[in-house]
């Protein structure tokens, strides 16, 4: 048969093929093959090519632009490289960094109890477990609708430091509280407001980086708040032995208005440097933008984010809700936060070793210090290797052997290694995992979007009832906390061994040139289309 350079139509699987012309032609807004795109050949399907017709048959099949394919391999590869470097140049360091303030923002108030929030409000009984509890009633609200908002609108440079801005504000007012409700009040407001950022982020990743590169970048993303946990300690010592009834005011106060400030300045700084998505941005070069688009397209076997209208709310939320591999890593990470919620009072744990304030706040920095470090290594791996199950469940186990040790002694060079292994135990393998939901619901993006926002939300719903483990009469042992923390750690490594069978035996389907809908999206796979292009799910 004919290629389409040598005719100008032929006809092949699906209906009619043509070639197209190169020139820049004036298209509809959004329009996937725009003149942009530069691409050489359209399929022009016998069924309507409506952008909102989801079925298969009305999906375009695309051929690599000339630049890519045109390229040697090893040129490719060295262009890859570089363009990879420059993304993760422009992405990551603002990420992290507003990452780390999310995360500060959250918890600083566990570090605040330390530094007499808690007498000067002259909080009672769980009074001050509500305050840490009520803000993941408002952050697990917002996160699916955020996320699907944020997909929608296709400007994630605009709309995450502006929800960052609002955060910075609402936290920085926490300084103003006077009474326990007025603080439970702002922090369900603060709670509400910061749920766009974390899945935001998982979101906007997946839309930058291939599957095999997501799962060391998510860990450098998650090191951010791992980073928080440890300056946070620092912070609130050098605030509580320097600033402490400065200006009338207490420590706890300065610590709340010193980063919510910090936050806002950050914030405006995002707004020059944050891109868009690899199609809509326009801080690449031509040959750079086909480049990072027929990549992910390549990954996959489909175009990633093509315009606005083909991103509709409640087609992605059915889609992930109908897909079983979502409820299986929903299950998963709900257990992996499940066990983390210990670092929500990790220094009132700490505080257990009976050291003083400024001593304990400091012994936090060290387990963080070592999971930033064992999470970089780890996912490194991972991506290196392209393996994930043994990635996630290895660390668990030193997370399980963590809480047994702390529940079971009261001496503090046992207990102080548990906390030592705790957080590493947790966090090492969970960034693995984050990265696994996108490997696992590659497509279509708004699918992506809505699997990542509900899967983080239901896991968050955790830390709601987590905090009322935690009571001061309940040290320094922590037994049923420590034991349901341990529980759920194992939970999890049976969750993510099901998924891995799971995942083995749909591999096994696409290798026999099955059907497997969901290899691309439920209900919207292309009839063996994902086998062809060698997709596979990643174990």
């Amino acid at each position: 048969m004919a290629t389409p350079h040598q005719t100008g139509k032929f006809y092949g699987p699906g209906g009619l093929w043509k070639s197209k012309k190169k020139q820049s032609e004036p298209t509809a807004p959004g329009d996937p093959f725009n003149g942009d795109d530069k691409v050489d050949v359209e399929h022009i399907s016998n069924t309507s090519l409506d952008p909102t017709d989801t079925t298969h048959s009305a999906r375009r099949r695309r051929e690599a632009p000339p630049l890519v394919r045109d390229l040697a391999p090893e040129e490719r590869a060295r262009l890859e490289q570089v363009l990879v470097k420059k993304i993760d140049l422009r992405l990551l360091p603002m990420l992290i960094l507003m990452y780390l303030m999310n995360y500060l923002d959250r918890n600083n108030i566990a570090a605040a109890r330390l530094a007499g929030l808690e007498e000067e409000l002259e909080l009672t009984g769980t009074q001050y477990l509500t305050c840490v509890s009520i803000l993941f009633v408002g952050y697990i609200l917002m996160q699916v609708p955020s996320n699907l908002f944020m997909n929608k609108i296709g400007k994630p440079s605009l709309y995450l430091p502006t929800c960052m801005i609002v955060w910075g504000v609402i936290s920085a007012a926490t300084a103003a509280a006077e009474s326990f409700g007025g603080l439970v009040a702002i922090r369900f407001f603060l709670g509400f407001v910061e749920a766009a950022y974390f899945p935001g982020c998982l979101f906007f990743l997946s839309l930058w980086y291939t599957r095999k590169e997501l799962g060391f970048r998510t860990a450098i993303l998650y090191s951010g708040s791992l980073m928080s946990g440890a300056f946070s300690g620092l912070i609130t010592a050098g605030i509580t032995g320097g600033m402490d009834g400065k200006r009338g005011l207490r420590a706890w106060r300065w610590l709340f208005i010193i980063e919510g400030v910090v936050t806002i300045v950050i914030a405006f700084a995002a707004f020059f440097v944050l891109p868009d998505f690899p199609r809509t941005t326009t801080w690449l070069t031509e040959d750079e933008r086909q480049l990072a688009i027929w990549r992910l397209d390549e990954d996959i076997g489909e175009d990633d984010w093509t315009g606005a209208q083909n991103q509709t709310f409640w087609h992605g939320m059915k889609l992930a809700f109908q897909d079983i591999k979502m409820w299986n890593l929903m299950v998963l990470l709900f257990c992996f936060v499940a066990s983390g919620t210990v670092t929500n009072l990790f220094p009132t744990i700490v505080q257990t070793l009976r050291y003083n304030n400024i001593n304990s706040l400091l012994l936090t920095v060290p387990p963080y210090v070592l999971g930033v470090i064992t999470t970089f290594l780890n996912s490194w791996h991972a991506d290196r290797t392209g393996e994930r199950y043994f990635h996630v469940t290895l660390p668990l186990y030193f997370a399980v052997i963590a809480f047994i040790i702390a529940a079971a002694t009261i001496k503090t060079g046992p207990r102080y290694l548990a906390m030592m292994l705790m957080i590493p135990g947790v966090y090492t393998g969970y960034v693995v995992a984050l990265a696994w939901i996108s490997n696992t619901l590659p497509r279509p993006p708004a699918k992506r979007a809505a699997a990542l926002a509900a899967i983080n939300a239901v896991s968050n719903a955790s830390s709601i009832y987590a905090s009322y483990m935690y009571p001061k009469s309940a040290g320094p042992r922590y037994i049923v906390a420590m034991s349901v923390n341990c529980v759920t750690a194992f939970i999890a490594i049976i969750a993510a061994t099901v998924l891995r069978f799971t995942l083995v035996h749909l591999n096994k389907k696409l290798d026999r040139g099955e059907v497997v809908e969901g290899a691309v999206a439920v209900g919207e796979a292309i009839p063996g289309e994902a086998a062809k292009k060698g997709f596979r799910f990643v174990l």
